[in-house]
């Protein structure tokens, strides 16, 4: 199993703050993106992997083939940053054996059928589910902009 260092839903995925704050408060060396709508655009992974700071890998793959190679046992060591944009996501990895403990919120942006529940978090009837179900298999869910921040227990939000 590959080493997770940082669980994070943002729905912007790799930007300013990942780049600035997170990778340089661990030692990082791959971020691999879980998304079904990215796993087959190439220009938008050209793009992911052209923001990412040097000597950091970017891989983009759908759930099931993410699955697989988190399941990895063998292979050169990685520190990974896992990002999603939805909880979801999270929870199907989860149900496949994935093992998280913590999953940092980052951003959920505001759109139809979506609540706010913290800043820049909203989520719809489905997201706040998810929310539940992943808190209800012993997954802490905070809210934490940058490493420096406190952190926010999302399910009191809930």
């Amino acid at each position: 199993m590959k080493n997770i260092l940082v669980a994070r839903i943002d729905d912007r995925l790799i930007h300013g703050q990942v780049v600035t704050s997170w990778i340089r408060s661990y030692p990082i060396t791959n971020i691999l993106i879980v998304a079904e709508d990215l796993a087959n655009n190439q220009l938008m992974q050209r793009i992911y992997k052209s923001v990412a700071p040097e000597g950091i890998e970017v891989t983009v793959l759908n759930n099931q083939d993410a699955i697989q190679l988190l399941a990895e046992k063998e292979g050169k060591s990685e520190n990974l940053m896992l990002l999603a944009k939805t909880p979801e996501v999270f929870e199907f990895l989860v149900d496949h054996d994935v093992p998280l403990s913590k999953i940092v919120l980052g951003g959920m942006g505001s759109k139809p059928g979506r609540e706010t529940l913290i800043r820049n978090i909203s989520a719809n009837v489905a997201e706040r589910e998810s929310f539940r179900r992943l808190i209800q298999r012993g997954i802490k869910i905070v809210y934490q902009m940058v490493p420096v921040d406190k952190e926010i227990e999302i399910e009191k939000l809930l």
